[in-house]
């Protein structure tokens, strides 16, 4: 009976402390995933207590090997559901594009205006006119696609006007299609099938990573 407390307690404390961690938002998990975060500092704290316990080292220590199943089971689920991924992890938010700053994005994403601007100085943006696009990641970092015109070796010193580069979309990953993303380009399985076959697969559970670009062009990798 004792035994089940101690595994309903430390089951409780993981839902806490990962809504919380939720709740807190991306910037506190830096490169972490949330579990990732949250099984770290647990695990630490634990370990503490399992180093000081002498009556019971047995309940610190069944407290984290849940922790670490937890741990290992996301990992598994997220690399066969990959849908679920969004919702563990969390998904990128586009704070800025086409010279627009979204304000309902910064808010899910727990971001302020002056933080941002922080961030885009970190990356050596120091005028928003420089960027076509910046989006904050799951991990708490901030990616920019500057715009063309603003990219090392000028185009604008060759007096050229290139055009804009789009951010490519992951059709393919972990040899996974990726439904939504080909939908919201206007392309289908059909499509896809093709582009494969015609670069040599037979079919996409062949390929580790899949991009299509803003022409529909694929580029497909192969894992190591």
């Amino acid at each position: 009976m004792e035994l089940l407390k101690v595994i309903g307690t430390a089951l409780l404390s993981a839902v806490a402390l990962f809504l919380i961690a939720k709740v807190m938002g991306h910037k506190e998990i830096a490169q972490l995933d949330f579990f990732d975060y949250i099984t770290g500092i647990t695990i630490g704290s634990i370990g503490a207590e399992l180093a000081t316990e002498l009556e019971k080292p047995w309940k610190p220590l069944v407290a984290i090997a849940i922790y670490g199943g937890i741990s290992i089971g996301l990992s598994v689920i997220t690399n066969q559901f990959p849908k679920l991924r969004k919702y563990i992890n969390g998904s990128p938010t586009i704070i800025m594009n086409d010279g627009k700053l979204y304000r309902n994005n910064m808010k899910k994403a727990k971001l302020d205006l002056s933080e941002f601007m922080v961030m885009c100085r970190q990356l050596g943006y120091f005028q928003l006119s420089d960027i076509q696009t910046a989006i904050f990641e799951y991990n708490g970092k901030l990616t920019i696609l500057p715009v063309s015109s603003r990219r090392p070796a000028t185009p604008e010193d060759m007096n050229l006007s290139p055009t804009q580069e789009r951010i490519c979309t992951e059709v393919i990953m972990d040899g996974r299609i990726l439904d939504e993303n080909l939908k919201r380009r206007g392309l289908d399985a059909k499509w896809l099938q093709k582009q494969l076959e015609a670069q040599g697969y037979r079919h996409a559970g062949e390929v580790f990573l899949g991009l299509c670009d803003s022409e529909n062009q694929l580029s497909l990798y192969q894992g190591e």
